[in-house]
């Protein structure tokens, strides 16, 4: 962007309060963005989903690529040749700080924290992929440290742009299925205990593997962690819950408003505290790995005039009664709302369709006015919102709080009875020994 001083200040101004979100400015000021400005953008991890996410902004000027793997990293080195190259992202943002308005991070989940809090701590604006942490902790941070430095942010759950999720919130929100009392999420995927490798290959000579281990204990590189599987493993993944999860829970998060619980009631005393129940059973317990499959139990308490409710989440293979399905058959993939009067249900692991159950009871529906607003894209929106014109669905206050809820699932397994979780404070009341698996220790030399 030339001369993006002037134009990212005033960006940085019309970003207001904790929400994080974007107040409309008239474009038409002489300070907003013209139809043609590009943002100047970097990407932490150009390979995999690093890929997707440079593809969905390439019209904006890409002006630094950074990976660790240098030889998965060519494909986006040669389609971007005038984007600088480094293989630690500090380094990258220290370099070219006067040129980088937005950062992509599509990294490990281990290191999305300390990428995405560096960056933003610069004032630039952050598409993260999901989950947006590995930790509940680090959820914590990211959602604070995008209000604190008023930039624009979203969560890599794309499918919060989708018809399916946007209309089911429009449906859930005017009443059409009652009042919801019960929600599930189930999905197919699952993990399985993790042996630590004992042998220690060299390490490959286009992969720096102590800045891909980032802040998580040093150990030898071996291939069983990359690329790709090395979400199975606690160190440095989330398991299927985390891998899936922030896409399958997106309808029933927003229906129920579940952020609201992340959200002091300004009229109550400042020890409020906001209680959630956790529990879970998995089909083992393992220091290295997630479990095959696993059942989570939220108990969670009531958001205004919402009543409380029961959330259950299942993985690998695991599935709610089938008389949820209100007589259509179950499906390997869902996420359904419980209402008084009817169900709405999506068996799209990205939610972006959606059906009203019984479907024979909802031929020829139109429903209420869609009151949302639809945008070309995930990308799009967040492009738009960090020229100032328009918001973000999915912004760091929303995916912080649902990652934080995806995350004290796979502490539950770790933690082996039930607890109680206080949203305001990030802190489990009735077990303080347990708090210690909100969290890891970083290595020496990192830190948020």
């Amino acid at each position: 962007m030339k001369s993006g001083t002037t134009r990212r200040t005033f960006l940085r101004s019309s970003i207001l309060g904790g929400a994080g979100l974007l107040l409309l400015r008239d474009s038409r000021t002489a300070l907003g963005y013209q139809a043609n400005d590009k943002l100047g953008i970097a990407s932490v991890g150009v390979a995999g989903m690093g890929w997707g996410d440079l593809s969905n902004v390439s019209g904006e000027n890409i002006v630094g690529l950074c990976d660790v793997h240098e030889s998965r990293a060519v494909k986006a080195f040669e389609k971007y040749p005038q984007a600088k190259r480094f293989r630690d992202f500090r380094r990258m943002l220290d370099e070219l700080d006067k040129q980088i308005d937005a950062v992509l991070v599509s990294t490990p989940d281990h290191t999305h924290a300390v990428a995405s809090v560096a960056a933003m701590k610069r004032g630039k604006h952050v598409y993260c992929q999901k989950p947006l942490t590995r930790t509940v902790f680090e959820a914590r941070v990211m959602r604070e440290t995008a209000a604190k430095h008023k930039v624009v942010t979203q969560m890599g759950n794309q499918g919060s742009a989708s018809e399916g999720v946007r209309r089911s919130v429009e449906l859930a929100s005017a009443g059409t299925i009652g009042t919801v009392r019960e929600a599930h999420v189930w999905f197919g995927g699952g993990d399985g205990p993790q042996t630590r490798p004992t042998d220690e290959p060299p390490v490959p000579p286009d992969i720096a593997w102590d800045l891909w281990l980032g802040p998580a204990p040093f150990r030898p590189y071996h291939p069983a962690y990359m690329p790709g599987v090395w979400r199975r493993w606690r160190a440095f993944g989330s398991g299927s819950m985390g891998d899936m999860g922030c896409h399958t829970i997106n309808i029933v998060f927003r229906a129920l408003r579940l952020v609201d619980l992340w959200t002091p009631d300004p009229a109550k005393a400042r020890s409020e505290r906001v209680v959630i129940g956790v529990e879970a059973e998995a089909s083992e317990v393992d220091a290295e790995g997630y479990p095959r499959w696993m059942r989570v139990n939220y108990d969670v308490p009531a958001r205004g005039e919402m009543p409380p409710v029961k959330l259950k989440f299942y993985t690998g293979g695991q599935k709610p009664d089938e008389k949820v399905m209100r007589g259509e058959p179950m499906t390997k993939w869902g996420s359904l709302l419980d209402g008084e009067k009817s169900a709405i249900f999506s068996d799209c692991p990205w939610n972006t369709r959606y059906n009203l159950l019984p479907k024979k009871e909802f031929e020829g529906f139109t429903g209420p006015e869609k009151t949302l607003p639809r945008p070309k894209s995930h990308y799009v929106e967040w492009l738009e919102a960090c020229k100032g014109r328009g918001e973000t669905f999915s912004s760091f206050q929303i995916g912080g709080p649902m990652t934080e809820l995806i995350q004290l699932g796979n502490a539950a397994v770790l933690i082996g009875k039930p607890f109680e979780y206080d949203t305001l404070s990030g802190q489990i009341l009735n077990a303080p020994d347990a708090n210690q698996h909100l969290h890891r220790e970083y290595r020496t030399g990192w830190k948020l």
